[in-house]
């Protein structure tokens, strides 16, 4: 069964940073885009970054140039790292892969953001 995991959330104060990561089993990623998307409470589902098999990342206007994505095909993960935390970062983070059966979501990670 293939399944996304992730990890790493937390509190965390105002301008303060945190790594999430997503751990893959039952399949690689190594050739699949890779996403990491957030939602707030009472707010859409919002796309963060995207990272493809052959090195093309993409952000989010919200989130550029404070989080970055990046994987590891060895260890079948991706993470993001965010630096310079808002308050309106607060919500629960998710990674997605799209695999041949479609789209495959991790049960999410919670980041709040709180002094």
């Amino acid at each position: 069964q293939v399944q996304l995991v992730e990890s790493g959330g937390g509190l965390v104060q105002p301008g303060g940073s945190l790594r999430l990561s997503c751990a893959a089993s039952g399949s690689s990623f190594s050739g699949n885009t890779m996403y990491w998307y957030r939602q707030a409470p009472g707010k859409e589902r919002e796309f963060l970054a995207l990272s493809t098999s052959f090195g093309y990342t993409n952000y989010a206007d919200s989130v550029k140039g404070r989080f970055t994505i990046s994987r590891d095909n060895a260890k079948n993960s991706v993470y993001l790292q965010m630096n310079s935390l808002k308050p309106e970062d607060t919500a629960v983070y998710y990674c997605k892969a799209i695999a041949s059966t479609g789209e495959i979501w991790g049960q999410g990670t919670q980041v709040t953001v709180s002094s």
